[in-house]
Formats: C-alpha cells, structure tokens, sequence
C-alpha cells in the first residue's frame, strides 16, 4: 500500500506538497481549516482565525516567470507582477491540472502532531484533526507542515510607551484592508519592510498625511528593472551570483548602493540605512519616493512614545495623529506539534531548513519556513520533491553530527544580518535552490549543458534563474523544461505588448552578443563562456 503523507495547510506549499506527493506514489491528505485553497494568497474581508491576511489591492513582488511550479509555467497573457486574485486563478489551474482538490480536507483543523508508540521502528505519526465540532484520529506514515510564517500578528506594544493612552484607532497591518477607512486621517505607518511601505503609499492617496516611522531606514528597489524588465529577472542569474561570489562584500554593495541612488538618493529622502544594502531583506516598492517627493509621505525615526492624541518621534519632533498601523512583522509557532520542534525568538533549528535532526526516522518536514532573496513558491516545491524522496528512502540525510554543523553555519552566515526578526530564516535564492537540487540530484551540470545545448546552457547561465532549470535533469524531470527556459523571456514580454508599436532598429550590444552565441555558436564566445564556468566552478 502507498505510504499516507499528512499535509497541514492547503496554501500554495499545501498545494506542491500534494503533487510531490502524487509524483512518488505517495497517498497524501491535506488539511485546510478553512474551505477553500489559497492560505496568505485568497483575500477575505474577514479571514479566519489562525490564517494569513492581505488587503484588497496586494500585488506579488516576484515575477511570473520567477515565482511559477517548475512543471506549470503561468500564462502567457498573466502579467509579469500579479494581483492577488490573479495568484488565486493560478492556484485554481493548478490544483485542476493535476487534480489536487480531492485530497483536501476543507474545514479541518489539526489539533495534534504525536509521535506512535512504534515510532522508532516505523517512523509513524497521530493525528488528530476537528471539523465541525468532531474529532477524529488517524495514523500516517509521514507529515508535511505547511501552515506558513506569515499567521501571527507581532504587535510589540510594550515597546511603545504610551500606547494603551492613544484615544486613536491602532491595528497590525494584517487587519488593513482598504485606505477609505482612513480618509483625510493623519496616519503613522510604522515599519518599512514591503508592508509598511505599501500601506503608506495607499493610504496617503486618502489619507491628509501618512508618517512613514522606521528605525534604521532602508535601501528601496523598483519592481521595473534595466530595459523594463521585472529587477529579480535582471539581478537572479547564475552568472550575477557567481560574480558576487568574487567580489567582497563592501564592493558588491557600493555597486548595487549606487545604482540604487542613481534613480534617487536615498539620503536625501531620509531613507538611507547605516547598514549596506546586502545586510537586510529589500524593500521593494516602486511609488514610494513619488509619495515622499510630493509630500504625501513624511519619513520619521522611531516612535519614541504615544500621548492622547500624538506621537513623539526619538529626534523630538512631535505629530497629531489619528490612527497608527504596526507593520512590524509575524511570529510562527506549531502549538498542534507539543514539543518535538521548539521555535525560540522566531528561530527553528532544522536541517536545510527543512527536517528535524533529532527524530529517530525523518518522517517530519517542514515546507516554506524560509524568507528568501526571492520567490517562496519554487523554494516550496523543491523542499517538497526533497522531502518525499527522503520519505521512501531513495534520499538519505546525514548523520546528525553533520546536520547540526550545517544549521550552526547557517546561524553564524544570518549574523551578516541587521538583527530583527525578519531575518532569522534568511536564504538567498540560488545559493539555497542549489543545495536543495543537490540532495535530489536535480542541480542544472552547466560544463554538460555546454557540451552538448549551448543554446539553452548559455540562457541557464545568463539569464534568469527560473524555477524550470530543476526539471532538466534528474528525479522528476519535465520533458517541457528545455523549452520553458528558451521561451520565458517571450512570456515576459507579452502582457506588454497590448499595442503594436514598431522595434526600435537601434543596435543594443548584449543582445546581438546573446544573439551571435546562440544563433552562429561561434567558436570564440562558446570557448571563452565555457573556460570562464569552469575556473568560477572549480571544474
């Protein structure tokens, strides 16, 4: 019989957990506590308990083509950054293309993870779930969480003296919904991670003055990159992270800092942070100085308290406000779990992020817990295809030695952070896919890929790091990868292209160089390519 695989949560982690199950001939269960798929992504006016929240107008900072399942590319005519309910429509394709909807439990709330009393001979787990009042038991084989990190409001008021004063309206921005609730209100947003920024754009079109409060500022990227394509298209390439790699650290950020400043500088708009641009997850916000430059969004350090009716700034200024929203962040917990995996200041010690390291059997993992440089959902999916190979034992991990000395250099890498909590599961992309693809055998071989498709290895190394690079080869490989690769920058380009207009005729130097190595091959640039990917390797 298939071995039965217990998925907490019916989010877009929920969903790829199912098929990777499918894929290996797996018998999944899926729990959802609420009656439909979607978990952060499927806006309400009122979400349940216990699930994440967006407010109506939320559109995805990764692009399409970045963001995908590595076997289902998005549509052609779906633009390159998504409105929630265009991330919905895509989950819905999904999930009817490779039937996933009949293994979920809708309204279903897991109580409790327990190990079996045989568990350290089978590796088995009980769990309890609820629906409509009754509770039920059933034994597995293994369990998939993916419940999330983004569920629990962090609302750190003690921090913030004189708050339990303020005669105004304060909420954390989970329960932010629409700016006409704060028409011609005097609004201090506080947090400038990708929430509180986007907040105190939209609510300064209603809003009289929005104070956008952060403590140590932050370095801000455009969503529109070089030549208008989506930035993480531009910067997620092998090629770009094999040169970071050469460079030091202090060089990489004066770089990117100045690019950065040439659209505005940063200290003039009171954004600039003392830390470089490398040490803190980007904010990514497109209209943010075009609010700043018109004046209907004001910068201002930290609250140093609240009175009655206002807020004291820590440089002594003072504002009459009306309502306060605390963009500052979630903490993730796993109370149905007792006390196999303890999470300590938003911190949990897993193995590639990924598995417990003191079970006796590795039937527990966790999906998504990570905050990457980069899209969740293909991070998701590779964890997933990893996870269920471990599960019936055609992947093994280490030893536990091995495994503790992996998390305490991943603990000492995120100290090159700013200290907060959003920087406490911090992976960078690539380098992160990469050792997922190298516990599954899936990691794209370049120096073959030259060898023998110059055409698709020369876009494998140039251009964007695409979720369908891990279903060249190896378990789970999808005859449509090759294709997907050498077609995604039409896929980018098409939503575009709503209105005819003619080709600019003016010669660009990289794309006729792209166009001599793929088309003629030529000897010189194939070599030299080749040569160079060897030495940055180590071949």
């Amino acid at each position: 019989m298939a071995r039965r695989v217990a998925i907490i949560g019916g989010g877009s982690s929920g969903l790829c957990a199912i098929k990777a199950c499918l894929d290996e001939g797996l018998e999944p269960v899926c729990f959802e506590r609420s009656r439909d798929i979607g978990g952060l992504w499927r806006f309400e006016e009122q979400p349940e308990e216990g699930r994440a929240s967006i407010y109506r107008s939320v559109i995805i900072n990764t692009s399409k083509e970045m963001m995908c399942f590595s076997d289902f590319p998005i549509p052609d005519d779906f633009p390159n950054y998504m409105h929630h309910s265009k991330i919905m429509e895509y989950f819905r394709m999904y999930a009817r293309r490779f039937d996933l909807l009949r293994h979920i439990r809708f309204g279903t709330r897991v109580c409790r993870v327990s190990k079996r009393p045989d568990f350290a001979a089978t590796g088995r787990w009980e769990v309890v779930t609820e629906s409509e009042g009754k509770q039920e038991s059933a034994v597995f084989d293994a369990v998939l969480v993916c419940t999330g990190h983004h569920t629990d409001a962090h609302l750190p008021l003690h921090a913030f003296p004189g708050i339990e004063k303020f005669k105004g309206r304060y909420l954390h921005s989970r329960d932010y919904k629409d700016p006409q609730d704060f028409k011609d209100k005097r609004v201090v947003v506080i947090g400038i991670g990708n929430s509180g920024s986007d907040l105190a754009v939209e609510i300064s079109q209603t809003a009289k003055q929005v104070f956008l409060s952060t403590r140590r500022g932050a370095w801000i990227l455009n969503r529109v990159g070089q030549q208008g394509y989506p930035i993480d298209i531009v910067f997620t390439t092998r090629l770009k992270a094999l040169l970071k790699q050469l460079l030091t650290s202090s060089m990489a950020s004066d770089f990117t800092e100045r690019q950065l400043n040439m659209r505005f500088d940063h200290a003039h708009y009171g954004l600039k942070p003392k830390h470089r641009v490398f040490d803190q997850h980007p904010t990514v916000n497109d209209d943010l100085p075009n609010r700043i430059i018109s004046g209907r969004v004001r910068v201002k350090p930290n609250v140093q308290e609240f009175t009655e009716t206002s807020a004291i700034f820590e440089d002594g200024t003072r504002e009459d406000i009306d309502a306060v929203i605390f963009a500052t962040g979630y903490s993730f917990s796993f109370p149905f779990l007792e006390d196999y995996v303890k999470v300590v200041e938003n911190q949990v010690s897993l193995y590639k992020y990924v598995f417990p390291v003191d079970l006796e059997k590795p039937t527990l993992a966790f999906i998504g817990y990570v905050q990457p440089l980069g899209a969740i959902m293909p991070i998701s999916e590779l964890q997933c295809r990893w996870a269920t190979r471990v599960f019936k034992g055609l992947s093994t991990l280490p030893p536990r030695h091995d495994m503790e000395a992996d998390i305490k250099h991943k603990k000492e890498e995120m100290a090159k952070y700013v200290a907060s909590r959003r920087h406490t599961i911090q992976v960078d992309y690539i380098p992160y896919m990469d050792e997922l693809a190298c516990q599954l055998g899936v990691k794209p071989n370049l120096p073959l890929l030259f060898l023998t498709d110059p055409p698709l290895a020369l876009e494998v190394l140039l251009g964007p790091c695409t979720p369908y690079q891990y279903r060249l080869r190896g378990p789970g490989a999808w005859r449509g990868a090759r294709a997907a690769i050498l077609t995604q920058r039409q896929r980018v380009v098409q939503p575009l292209q709503t209105r005819h207009v003619e080709e600019n005729t003016s010669v660009s130097v990289l794309p006729l160089l792209r166009k001599l190595a793929v088309e003629q091959k030529t000897t010189l640039y194939f070599t030299t390519s080749l040569a160079l990917l060897l030495v940055l390797q180590g071949w």
